[in-house]
């Protein structure tokens, strides 16, 4: 899981979530990373350094600042838009929130079942009564996911990346 500070065009400053770099490219690409505030796709991104846990037998040591890991670079879809992002620490609310939203996304995948690329074809079929409901979670395209809300079919988006089972250990 990577984090990354992003902002757009109009100067709008966000987190995003993602299973690794090559999804935020994945999904850049595709147009799917927009601004929450203005829906912007005019977005940029700083590199963060990683979140590494020590191991219990290492001795603490302070990680290294901004300014010490050299240049910030941006990534942006505009060409005349490349302005940096400073990462910076979460107010702790915001921490306390996104860890509690992480808890209760974990608790919802673990009670619900994995259908990958099936998600659309499954959640008609539990909606028009051809399957039995179940909790399901999924992938999908945005225009699946508006064609299900268009037909009445209650989806939402998970708030964080979630790993394919295979991808795992």
């Amino acid at each position: 899981m990577i984090v990354f500070d992003l902002h757009c065009a109009d100067g709008h400053r966000f987190e995003g979530w993602f299973g690794s770099s090559t999804d935020f490219a994945d999904q850049f690409d595709r147009g799917l990373v927009s601004c929450p505030h203005c829906g912007s796709d005019q977005v940029s991104k700083a590199p963060m350094a990683p979140n590494v846990a020590a191991k219990s037998n290492a001795r603490s040591v302070s990680s290294p600042t901004q300014e010490s890991t050299g240049p910030v670079k941006s990534v942006t879809r505009s060409s005349t838009d490349k302005s940096p992002v400073a990462s910076g620490t979460l107010p702790p609310e915001v921490a306390t929130a996104m860890k509690k939203l992480a808890q209760a996304q974990a608790k919802a995948l673990k009670e619900s079942k994995w259908v990958g690329g099936d998600f659309a074809e499954k959640s008609r079929a539990m909606h028009y009564g051809e399957e039995d409901s179940e909790s399901i979670h999924g992938e999908a395209t945005l225009e699946e996911a508006k064609e299900l809300l268009d037909e009445g079919i209650s989806v939402a988006p998970l708030p964080f990346p979630v790993a394919k089972p295979d991808d795992l250990n």
